[in-house]
């Protein structure tokens, strides 16, 4: 028996299994069944283990190193290092090295320079010499790859801030972009929220063009230091590419002749759209990227290290420090509470746990008291819907996003509530708000919607990732199967909302994913919203779908697939085994009516032979993604939540099968 957060015992705590699947026998189906229901019963016991006092659970969430380099040039650009924090940072960031001298963006993905780069320097701000074996290797593979001239434009950026760098050399970014309406191209409002934050700020650094004393020289990254810049040839004039080249010349130039009155009213008007949408913990949309650079763009214009505004947002960034055993510090991009409790709660349900358990009242008590009920950016195009939903992060009532509030409502809706009126009450904001939101072409991008103009992402200055957020399969596919359980599966933009995910599915079988790794997310995503949406396990293409998952299940059973699969078609659907992307790929077959075959079978041992002895499971791997490719992530709590929601439906089934058309496709 397995304790249980209010004492009592896990089995007195566990839903009792479907009719039809006899405890004593010894069928090798009733060996799986059997080891899939204790391995539930640990990983129940696990979660409740990890979840706060508070009610919310939150796994690290795990980027790379550029976080913690930043962090420390952010200290050095302000004069607020200190020995302790240098430090901790160091020994993350040289944990982080390897063999070759060089840091990658995610487990065994394939070096990068930027964040070499930045890695390199941070040290030697903690005080490692360049001729140091560790250093040393790090500086030839730089000088290799191309040196500085070749990084990212924000990794140049950062070195521009202590004159590592021309601002001259850097694409320009005017703060006169704040008068732009939105109806004009490239207004701030085109940019995906994530970029918006980042770039206003920047608008304000680039006027600025600040240059602080360089404690040391990086002519060891230059492939020629007396020509750190080689000229380069532009892009034919008449592409996109050679089009935004010399749009930037021209604002090159424009800087130089810039009206004074007029760039400071810019200014101002940037300062005060950023100050507004600082949080109440003193973040900035949750996320660390805008964050450092509202400070740095505040501070510029004359904010003290004191003021309020400065006061709360520096103490928000070291909220976002992970302090390890070993005595490293690493930074979080940001932090997932609410994402990460409402596919908790999920699991919880789902793996046994009755609904009115303590815990799960706890829990839903949390997610009503974050729902976010006044209008953020999202109402710049939608002006005429009513607020209602959740964020991703403990503090972010600009940004709500459409994927938690689906999984909130999906989350809240397991509960049985004590007070069921305020739970149907947000429930119905929730659902109306995300309804609202959905974008003309019928599907539902993340933050915002319609958010899809081409021209940010053209810009010279945009390389560091995608700066749009256009409707997606994963988001849509949660959207329509929380809609079907709220007995929307009829409605008009439910049906759109179909539409759109069938006529997206990829010729292989599968569905492309956002905001997860990869095709098999996107596909575990969209599959069960479909048959909870009264799509039959016949329909063609179900049948595609579990076809491509079936095909690429790997020999041990499990399901993976390697980041390159944003790169490199023959990574798609193909990589080491992992718990969250063979739960993902489990839900799908699930829900499509394969309980009995044999691949899910293999999957479900797979996942009950790779748990570890405490509940849990382990996962090196990166299975996130915040950009595909650019910018990757490693959700710790993906490994618990997803396998256990997954081993429950295998045990007790859909728990929303009698409510949509989930029986139907069955």
């Amino acid at each position: 028996m397995t304790a249980t957060t209010d004492g009592s015992t896990g089995a007195a705590n566990l839903s009792a299994p479907p009719a039809g699947h006899p405890a004593d026998t010894t069928t090798a189906a009733d060996d799986v069944l059997a080891a899939a229901r204790r391995a539930a019963e640990r990983s129940v016991a696990h979660l409740l283990g990890r979840q706060d006092e508070q009610g919310w659970w939150k796994g690290d969430l795990a980027t790379n190193v550029t976080m913690d380099a930043e962090d420390l040039l952010l200290r050095q650009f302000l004069g607020i290092q200190d020995p302790e924090t240098t430090r901790a940072a160091a020994l993350f960031i040289r944990g982080e090295q390897l063999g070759d001298g060089t840091w990658n963006t995610f487990y065994e993905g394939p070096s990068d320079l930027s964040a070499t780069i930045e890695a390199y320097v941070a040290l030697r701000l903690a005080g490692d010499r360049p001729d140091e074996p560790h250093m040393a290797r790090a500086s030839a593979w730089i000088r290799e790859q191309g040196g500085i001239a070749a990084a990212r434009v924000f990794t140049r950026i950062w070195l521009a801030l202590f004159g590592w760098w021309k601002w001259d050399d850097l694409p320009e970014l005017p703060p006169e972009l704040m008068f732009f309406p939105k109806w004009v191209p490239l207004n701030i409002y085109d940019f995906g929220c994530w970029a918006r934050q980042t770039i206003v700020p920047l608008t304000i650094v680039s006027a600025k063009r600040p240059v602080r004393p360089a404690p040391f020289a990086l002519d060891e990254l230059h492939t020629d230091p007396a020509e750190p810049n080689p000229p380069r040839k532009l892009a034919p004039a008449a592409s996109w590419d050679g089009l935004f080249q010399r749009l930037d010349k021209g604002l090159h130039l424009y800087h130089k002749v810039a009206p004074r009155p007029l760039r400071r009213i810019a200014m101002n008007v940037a300062a005060r759209w950023i100050v507004e949408r600082q949080e109440n913990d003193g973040c900035w949309g949750g996320i660390q990227p805008p964050a450092v650079y509202s400070i740095i763009a505040l501070h510029l214009l004359g904010y003290d290290l004191d003021h309020p505004v400065m006061k709360a947002g520096l103490a928000s960034l070291d909220r976002f420090a992970v302090h390890r055993e070993d005595g490293a510090r690493m930074v979080e991009a940001c932090q997932s509470p609410v994402w990460d409790t409402c596919l908790a709660t999920i699991a919880l349900v789902d793996g046994g746990l009755r609904p009115d358990h303590p815990a799960l009242v706890k829990a839903a008590d949390w997610m009503l008291a974050e729902e976010i009920t006044r209008p953020g950016d999202w109402s710049v195009r939608k002006p005429e819907l009513a607020p209602g939903g959740w964020a991703f992060e403990f503090h972010n009532d600009n940004y709500p996003d459409i994927d938690d509030t689906a999984e909130v409502v999906l989350a809240l809706r397991r509960v049985r509530h004590p007070d069921p009126v305020r739970l149907e009450a947000a429930i119905e904001r929730g659902v109306r708000w995300n309804l609202g939101m959905q974008s003309r072409n019928g599907a539902w991008g993340a933050f915002d919607a319609d958010n899809t103009s081409p021209f940010p992402n053209r810009l010279p200055f945009c390389d560091f990732g995608e700066v749009i957020d256009p409707p997606s399969a994963d988001v849509t596919g949660h959207v329509v199967e929380m809609l079907a359980v709220e007995g929307l599966g009829a409605h008009p933009r439910t049906r759109r909302g179909i539409e759109w995910l069938l006529a997206e599915q990829e010729a292989c079988g599968a569905w492309f994913g956002r905001w997860g790794v990869n095709y098999v997310y996107g596909t575990g995503s969209v599959v069960p919203a479909l048959v909870a949406a009264g799509l039959p396990a016949a329909h063609p293409s179900i049948r595609r779908a579990v076809t491509w998952l079936e095909s690429v299940q790997n020999d041990d059973g499990g399901w993976g697939e390697d980041l390159r699969s944003y790169t490199e078609e023959k990574w798609i659907g193909h990589g080491e085994s992992t718990a969250s992307q063979t739960a993902w790929a489990l839900l799908a077959l699930l829900a499509a009516g394969r309980r009995d075959s044999r691949a899910v079978a293999r999957g479900v041992t797979w996942l009950t032979e790779a748990q570890q002895a405490d509940g849990s499971w382990d996962e090196p791997y990166f299975t996130g993604t915040g950009f595909p490719w650019d910018f990757s992530i490693n959700y710790h709590l993906y490994r618990q939540v997803f396998p256990l929601t997954a081993l429950g439906r295998y045990v007790y089934g859909d728990p929303f099968a009698d409510r949509t058309g989930a029986a139907k496709g069955a």
